[in-house]
Protein backbone atom coordinates (compact mmCIF):
# COMPACT_ATOMS: atom_id res chain seq x y z
CA UNK A 1 0.00 0.00 0.00
CA UNK A 2 1.07 3.56 -0.60
CA UNK A 3 -0.59 4.96 2.53
CA UNK A 4 2.14 4.43 5.11
CA UNK A 5 5.08 5.63 2.98
CA UNK A 6 3.13 8.78 2.09
CA UNK A 7 2.34 9.38 5.77
CA UNK A 8 6.02 8.92 6.69
CA UNK A 9 7.10 11.27 3.89
CA UNK A 10 4.57 13.92 4.93
CA UNK A 11 5.75 13.67 8.54
CA UNK A 12 9.41 14.09 7.58
CA UNK A 13 8.69 16.97 5.18
CA UNK A 14 6.56 18.80 7.76
CA UNK A 15 9.19 18.37 10.50
CA UNK A 16 11.93 19.68 8.18
CA UNK A 17 9.69 22.53 7.10
CA UNK A 18 8.87 23.37 10.74
CA UNK A 19 12.56 23.60 11.56
CA UNK A 20 13.26 25.62 8.39
CA UNK A 21 10.45 28.13 9.01
CA UNK A 22 11.46 28.62 12.66
CA UNK A 23 15.16 29.01 11.76
CA UNK A 24 14.45 31.44 8.91
CA UNK A 25 12.25 33.68 11.04
CA UNK A 26 14.75 33.55 13.90
CA UNK A 27 17.50 34.57 11.49
CA UNK A 28 15.40 37.44 10.14
CA UNK A 29 14.73 38.59 13.70
CA UNK A 30 18.46 38.58 14.45
CA UNK A 31 19.18 40.55 11.25
CA UNK A 32 16.60 43.20 12.13
CA UNK A 33 17.97 43.39 15.68
CA UNK A 34 21.58 43.83 14.57
CA UNK A 35 20.79 46.36 11.86
CA UNK A 36 18.78 48.45 14.32
CA UNK A 37 16.49 49.59 11.53
CA UNK A 38 12.89 50.64 11.76
CA UNK A 39 10.17 50.23 9.21
CA UNK A 40 7.72 53.14 9.06
CA UNK A 41 8.58 54.13 12.61
CA UNK A 42 8.11 50.69 14.18
CA UNK A 43 10.38 49.81 17.09
CA UNK A 44 13.20 47.48 15.90
CA UNK A 45 13.04 45.44 19.10
CA UNK A 46 9.35 44.78 18.59
CA UNK A 47 9.95 43.73 14.98
CA UNK A 48 12.79 41.42 16.04
CA UNK A 49 10.83 39.76 18.83
CA UNK A 50 7.68 39.41 16.73
CA UNK A 51 9.66 37.76 13.93
CA UNK A 52 11.17 35.27 16.36
CA UNK A 53 7.85 34.54 18.08
CA UNK A 54 6.06 34.22 14.74
CA UNK A 55 8.69 31.77 13.54
CA UNK A 56 8.36 29.67 16.66
CA UNK A 57 4.55 29.65 16.47
CA UNK A 58 4.50 28.82 12.76
CA UNK A 59 7.24 26.21 13.21
CA UNK A 60 5.31 24.71 16.10
CA UNK A 61 2.19 24.55 13.94
CA UNK A 62 4.03 22.64 11.21
CA UNK A 63 5.65 20.40 13.84
CA UNK A 64 2.21 19.61 15.26
CA UNK A 65 0.96 18.78 11.77
CA UNK A 66 4.05 16.59 11.31
CA UNK A 67 3.25 14.83 14.58
CA UNK A 68 -0.26 14.06 13.30
CA UNK A 69 1.21 12.63 10.10
CA UNK A 70 3.71 10.61 12.16
CA UNK A 71 0.89 9.16 14.27
CA UNK A 72 -1.00 8.28 11.09
CA UNK A 73 2.10 6.48 9.80
CA UNK A 74 2.70 4.62 13.05
CA UNK A 75 -0.92 3.58 13.62
CA UNK A 76 -1.88 3.13 9.96
CA UNK A 77 -5.25 4.73 10.72
CA UNK A 78 -6.93 7.78 9.33
CA UNK A 79 -6.51 11.03 11.24
CA UNK A 80 -9.62 11.99 13.15
CA UNK A 81 -10.96 15.12 14.76
CA UNK A 82 -8.38 17.80 15.46
CA UNK A 83 -5.65 15.89 13.60
CA UNK A 84 -7.69 15.84 10.40
CA UNK A 85 -8.51 19.52 10.79
CA UNK A 86 -4.79 20.31 11.29
CA UNK A 87 -3.82 18.43 8.12
CA UNK A 88 -6.56 20.10 6.10
CA UNK A 89 -5.47 23.52 7.37
CA UNK A 90 -1.85 22.68 6.52
CA UNK A 91 -2.94 21.83 2.98
CA UNK A 92 -4.76 25.18 2.70
CA UNK A 93 -1.72 27.02 4.10
CA UNK A 94 0.55 25.35 1.55
CA UNK A 95 -1.81 26.29 -1.26
CA UNK A 96 -1.79 29.93 -0.15
CA UNK A 97 1.98 29.95 0.40
CA UNK A 98 2.43 28.43 -3.04
CA UNK A 99 0.36 31.20 -4.60
CA UNK A 100 2.39 33.88 -2.81
CA UNK A 101 5.68 32.11 -3.49
CA UNK A 102 5.08 32.17 -7.25
CA UNK A 103 5.07 35.97 -7.30
CA UNK A 104 7.50 36.75 -4.49
CA UNK A 105 10.14 34.00 -4.50
CA UNK A 106 9.92 32.15 -7.78
CA UNK A 107 8.72 28.96 -9.38
CA UNK A 108 10.97 26.61 -7.36
CA UNK A 109 9.36 27.64 -4.07
CA UNK A 110 5.96 27.36 -5.75
CA UNK A 111 6.73 23.81 -6.90
CA UNK A 112 7.89 22.82 -3.41
CA UNK A 113 4.72 24.18 -1.80
CA UNK A 114 2.47 22.48 -4.34
CA UNK A 115 4.31 19.15 -3.92
CA UNK A 116 3.80 19.35 -0.14
CA UNK A 117 0.16 20.30 -0.73
CA UNK A 118 -0.24 17.27 -2.99
CA UNK A 119 1.37 14.96 -0.43
CA UNK A 120 -0.93 16.17 2.34
CA UNK A 121 -4.00 15.78 0.13
CA UNK A 122 -2.79 12.31 -0.91
CA UNK A 123 -2.39 11.38 2.76
CA UNK A 124 -5.92 12.56 3.52
CA UNK A 125 -7.43 10.85 0.48
CA UNK A 126 -5.74 7.46 0.87
CA UNK A 127 -7.19 7.10 4.35
CA UNK A 128 -10.57 8.56 3.34
CA UNK A 129 -12.53 5.30 3.07
CA UNK A 130 -11.04 3.83 6.24
CA UNK A 131 -12.93 4.11 9.47
CA UNK A 132 -11.42 6.41 12.07
CA UNK A 133 -12.31 6.50 15.75
CA UNK A 134 -15.55 8.42 16.12
CA UNK A 135 -16.42 8.14 12.42
CA UNK A 136 -18.57 5.39 10.90
CA UNK A 137 -17.00 3.22 8.23
CA UNK A 138 -17.82 4.13 4.66
CA UNK A 139 -20.79 2.14 3.36
CA UNK A 140 -20.23 -0.39 0.63
CA UNK A 141 -21.69 0.75 -2.71
CA UNK A 142 -23.85 -2.41 -2.94
CA UNK A 143 -25.34 -1.90 0.53
CA UNK A 144 -23.14 -4.55 2.14
CA UNK A 145 -24.42 -7.32 -0.14
CA UNK A 146 -22.35 -9.61 -2.28
CA UNK A 147 -22.95 -10.06 -6.01
CA UNK A 148 -25.55 -12.79 -5.38
CA UNK A 149 -27.47 -10.80 -2.74
CA UNK A 150 -25.86 -12.57 0.21
CA UNK A 151 -24.16 -10.56 2.95
CA UNK A 152 -20.65 -9.36 2.10
CA UNK A 153 -19.11 -11.18 5.09
CA UNK A 154 -19.57 -14.55 3.35
CA UNK A 155 -22.40 -15.90 5.52
CA UNK A 156 -25.37 -17.44 3.71
CA UNK A 157 -28.36 -15.23 2.99
CA UNK A 158 -30.92 -15.25 5.78
CA UNK A 159 -28.42 -16.32 8.46
CA UNK A 160 -27.85 -14.14 11.51
CA UNK A 161 -25.11 -11.52 11.30
CA UNK A 162 -21.61 -12.60 12.31
CA UNK A 163 -21.86 -10.74 15.63
CA UNK A 164 -24.90 -12.58 17.09
CA UNK A 165 -28.61 -13.21 16.68
CA UNK A 166 -30.84 -11.47 14.14
CA UNK A 167 -32.70 -8.38 15.23
CA UNK A 168 -36.34 -9.06 16.06
CA UNK A 169 -39.00 -6.36 15.88
CA UNK A 170 -40.70 -5.29 19.10
CA UNK A 171 -44.05 -6.90 19.89
CA UNK A 172 -47.17 -5.24 18.54
CA UNK A 173 -48.87 -2.85 20.93
CA UNK A 174 -51.92 -4.20 22.69
CA UNK A 175 -55.02 -2.22 23.52
CA UNK A 176 -56.59 -2.58 26.99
Amino acid sequence: MVRRPVAWLVAVVLFVEAFGIAALNWFLGVVVDRQDMSLAGLDPDVMSVSSKVGGLVFGGYFALCGLVALLVALRDRAPAGLGRILLISAAVVHGLLGAFAWGLVGWTAFVFMIVVLGLIVLLLMTYDGQSAPGRPAAAAPDGGKGGDGSPADGSPAGSPPAGGSPVTPPPAPTTP
